[in-house]
């Protein structure tokens, strides 16, 4: 039996490789996993997704599994217990940032019904597909993370930059950045 071809990024790393596999380009349209990638992606700003990965299950634990109307409405208490977890990220700005971003995520619900269709209207509503040869020489950023971004940052939203959103868009499956002789560039592109 041959081994499958994956994107040279997860390659070596059996949690890295399962979320490539199962997760990573899957298009997702629910408000709730969206949410969960907004704040894991803020958390991952300047470090490793695959130190974020490894604290998945600690983040969830910690932010209520990702429920941003609780997380909303966290008082000072729980934010002081959120910045002495040592199963988490302990950064103050981005555990802030956290409870601000999902005050401004049911606002943009209100606006558009869904964070799902604002988000996903920065793409016409369906993935875009590029033709990643070499994951190391794929942009940071598009013209459209750069737009996402300064949209986001314009309604409040912090650690929110176009890098940050790129990957964000990568993570739900807006974008298939999966290499193309990949497993997953020919089986996301079908989902």
């Amino acid at each position: 039996m041959s081994e499958k071809k994956r994107c040279g990024w997860c390659e070596g790393d059996a949690l890295y490789e399962a979320y490539h596999d199962e997760e990573w380009g899957v298009p997702v349209y629910d408000d709730a996993t969206l949410f969960e990638f907004l704040v894991l992606e803020t958390f991952q700003a300047g470090l490793s997704w695959i130190t974020i990965l490894r604290k998945r299950e600690n983040f969830r634990k910690a932010f209520d599994a990702f429920d941003y109307k609780k997380i909303a409405n966290y008082p000072e208490e729980k934010i002081q217990e959120l910045l002495l977890d040592a199963g988490i990220i302990r950064n103050k700005l981005k555990v802030r940032a956290t409870v601000t971003n999902a005050q401004l995520f049911m606002k943009v619900q209100q606006e558009f019904g869904s964070f799902s269709k604002y988000i996903w209207g920065f793409v016409d509503g369906k993935p875009v597909t590029n033709t990643v040869i070499d994951y190391k020489k794929a942009p940071p950023t598009t013209q459209i993370s750069d737009a996402l971004s300064k949209d986001l940052k314009k309604r409040g939203f912090k650690f929110v930059g176009s890098t940050v959103m790129y990957a964000h868009m990568q993570a739900t499956g807006m974008i298939n950045d999966h290499e193309a002789d990949c497993f997953r560039y020919s089986e996301v592109q079908e989902l």
